[in-house]
This record gives structure tokens, sequence and C-alpha cells, in this order.
């Protein structure tokens, strides 16, 4: 039975060794990801995309109540791509928030989602080129095309640098999911301000 001295001894080495690098106690601790310092501000952006993505529901409903004129061009053209950049910072907060081990496949997933959105920012143009209803003017190509373009481009660069630049990447990401949020929030007011005038405007409104 070893005596208390060499008990002693043991504890003293033991935590000796614990702070070597190479020691036991740096191999058992494995190193954070930086993802974790970003946790409540992903959960932030999260829990808001979702609940403008039902106020976006809530948009196409007055669209269908003030009986506005339109076609499913234009809904494909200005509405759906509003749900979809809400979509889009939902999806950011949740790969963000997932349980990940190593940086490559986070950046994986990232850059995925935005070569995804700038396919779909390409459709856009095109459905937008095609509306006969409604014909877009230079501040709807900047909210619609340019800035949706620009954001899942960026997402796109960030997913590819992330594994060698997270600190920087996850800036970067942190600022395209705000614009993402933004876009989505002006054009879904830009939507209901233009059916709102334009229900306005029509003689049997205005008559009552």
């Amino acid at each position: 039975m070893p005596s208390f001295l060499e008990r002693r001894e043991r504890g003293a080495g033991a935590t000796v060794l614990s702070f070597l690098p190479f020691g036991r106690g740096s191999m058992q601790a494995p190193s954070p990801l930086p993802l974790n310092e970003w946790s409540n501000f992903y959960v932030i952006i999260g829990s808001s995309a979702g609940a403008l993505t039902g106020l976006q529901f809530v948009v196409i409903a007055l669209v269908a109540q003030a009986q506005a004129t339109g076609s499913m061009g234009e809904i494909r053209a200005f509405g759906t791509p509003t749900v979809v950049h809400f979509c889009a910072a939902l999806l950011i907060s949740a790969i963000l928030s997932a349980p990940w081990h190593t940086l490559p496949h986070v950046g994986l997933a990232l850059g995925l989602c935005g070569a995804a959105g700038v396919v779909y920012a390409l459709s856009v143009i095109r459905h937008a080129s095609r509306t006969t209803g409604y014909h877009p003017d230079a501040e709807d190509w900047m909210w619609y095309v340019v800035l949706p373009l620009g954001a899942y481009t960026a997402l796109l660069v960030s997913g590819i640098e992330f594994a060698s630049h997270a600190t920087t990447a996850l800036f970067e990401i942190a600022a395209i999911s705000l614009v993402l949020l933004f876009i989505g929030i002006h054009n879904a007011w830009d939507t209901v301000t233009y059916v709102a005038v334009k229900h306005l405007s029509r003689p049997d409104v205005r008559k009552d």
C-alpha cells in the first residue's frame, strides 16, 4: 500500500504533466471551435427569420384580400424570393448552430447554400424580365436581383475560405445574414405598400 508521500509525489507528477505541451491534459482537451461565440447571435437571426417568414404569408393573404391583379410569374419574381431570403438566413443560423467537429464541413455546407442562392438569384432575373402586369424599375432590380445575388456570391466565397480563415469568414457571414434579413423586410414592405396604393386607387374603393 503506497504511503502518503508516494501518493503526493504521483499527484505532483500528474499536475506537471498536464501543463506540458504534449502532456496528458493537453491531448484530452480539444480546442473549441470559434462557432460557440456566435451562438446567441444566430439564435436571434434564426428566430427573426422564422417569424418574418410567417409574416410573408400574411402579406400574400393581404394581396389576395385586396384582389390585386397579378400572375404566378410576378409572384415568382417578387413574392417567393422574399420567403427564400428569410429561409436562407434561417438555414445559415441552423448550419452555424449545429454541433460541428471540423471547420471544413461547415464551410462546405455554407458554400453549397451560397451556390444554391446564386442559381436561384439568376432564375429571379428570368422571372422578373418576363412579367407583363408589372415592369420593375431600377430600385426593384437593385433589391430583388443585385443585392441578393451579391449576398449569395459572398456567402459562397466565405464558405470556400471558411476552413482557413474562420474568424474573418464568421464576421462576413454574419453581415450576409443581416443583409438577407433586411432585403426580405424591405421587399415585404414594398409589396404591402404597392398593393395598398393600388387598391386605394381603384374607382370602386374611392367611391366608398
